[in-house]
């Protein structure tokens, strides 16, 4: 009898730990970079995110090409001769909300924190802290997230030709609808 009870209290934990895992494979980010020559402004829309909310901790990876520009031209520059695609084909993001509090997914309510974690872009991995909002809502879970890239940082370069056009940093954001993993 005591082993149906542990039994039964560790299905119930296993249930709770799977149910605060959330994820999607339609994460969106987009950068721009403004400069008065050019503007550059790029969107992905199949970024996998994976946050676990008994920890706090977030993942998340996209493929380098999967970043769509509104010119074709544009699209080849970035892949070819700054990100280098073929060589680097993703970016992955692994980090954590700082001083984390669990949140109610069962609440809705509109949560502001902070993300620290690693950035691995071009084999580099940096540093990165964000201002990130958790929404809980009635159909999932909605996470935004912003941070300022270098691209120095990543040993992108610019050539001179073309170095007034182009920012030495991007504004990176990250928005993603959350749904529960079940297993």
């Amino acid at each position: 009898m005591k082993a149906f009870w542990i039994l039964l209290l560790l299905v119930h934990m296993y249930g709770i730990v799977c149910g605060q895992i959330y994820y999607t494979r339609n994460g969106e980010i987009t950068f721009f970079s403004d400069t008065p020559l050019e503007k550059i402004e790029a969107i992905n829309r199949s970024s996998s995110i994976v946050f676990d909310f008994t920890k706090g901790q977030i993942e998340a990876a996209t493929l380098i090409k999967g970043f769509q520009f509104d010119k074709a031209l544009m699209q080849e520059h970035f892949n070819e001769n700054y990100m280098e695609s073929n060589k680097f084909p993703k970016a992955v993001f692994k980090g954590s909300v700082t001083e984390y509090t669990p949140i109610d997914l069962a609440t809705v309510g509109v949560h502001n924190c902070n993300v620290s974690g690693e950035l691995t872009m071009r084999n580099i991995t940096k540093n990165v802290e964000s201002p990130c909002t958790i929404s809980v809502t009635e159909n999932g879970v909605d996470v935004k997230a912003n941070f300022i890239v270098t691209l120095a940082d990543y040993d992108i370069s610019i050539p001179s030709v073309v170095r007034d056009k182009i920012a030495k940093t991007v504004e990176v954001n990250v928005s993603a609808t959350l749904e529960e993993l079940k297993k």
